[in-house]
């Protein structure tokens, strides 16, 4: 492992040109957003400043031509997380610019099956992500930039399998 490894604040804060996050799980109702998942849930609308701080960053990062994107890799029928992240997080997410992917694994065979949860800064520095049962994080590891090329693979792999989230979402979502 590097010296000293940044947080993954200060690699959003630093990275210079693409931010991947590669999610795999169906649930991650305890790593935050608990209230607004729990408005979700109860059938009330989206609020219209729903995630506004998270769209504020990234509107920050992609107009200086950054890219922020991720794949997720799911199955259908969605869990009642999966249909509040992509109905509520991805559709405001993507005002501030993030892209979103589905590899949806219904039916056929998971290309990364075993792979979990990173985001990889400029194709070089991985962070692993841990998660708990209720899907609270439990760990998060910034990987030695020796490991970069692993972690692109994964990601080129994913994009490779995946189609853009408004294309999934026209066919599949709510």
């Amino acid at each position: 492992m590097t010296n000293s490894p940044k947080s993954l604040g200060e690699l959003f804060d630093s990275f210079t040109s693409e931010a991947f996050r590669l999610e795999t799980l169906d649930d991650y109702g305890g790593s935050g957003n608990t209230g607004a998942y729990g408005r979700f849930l109860a059938g009330d609308p989206r609020p219209e400043d729903y995630n506004a701080e998270w769209v504020t960053e990234l509107r920050s990062h992609t107009g200086q031509g950054k890219r922020v994107y991720r794949v997720h890799i799911l199955s259908r029928p969605l869990t009642p997380y999966l249909r509040f992240e992509l109905g509520w997080g991805y559709r405001t997410n993507q005002t501030g610019g993030e892209e979103f992917f589905i590899l949806d694994t219904t039916g056929r065979p998971n290309p990364l099956a075993g792979v979990g949860d990173f985001w990889l800064f400029d194709a070089q520095t991985p962070v692993t992500l841990s998660y708990d049962t209720s899907g609270t994080v439990t760990g998060r590891e910034t990987l030695p930039d020796d490991r970069a090329q692993e972690f692109t693979d994964y990601r080129d792999t994913a994009l490779a399998h995946a189609e853009p989230f408004p294309e999934w979402w026209s066919k599949h979502g709510e």
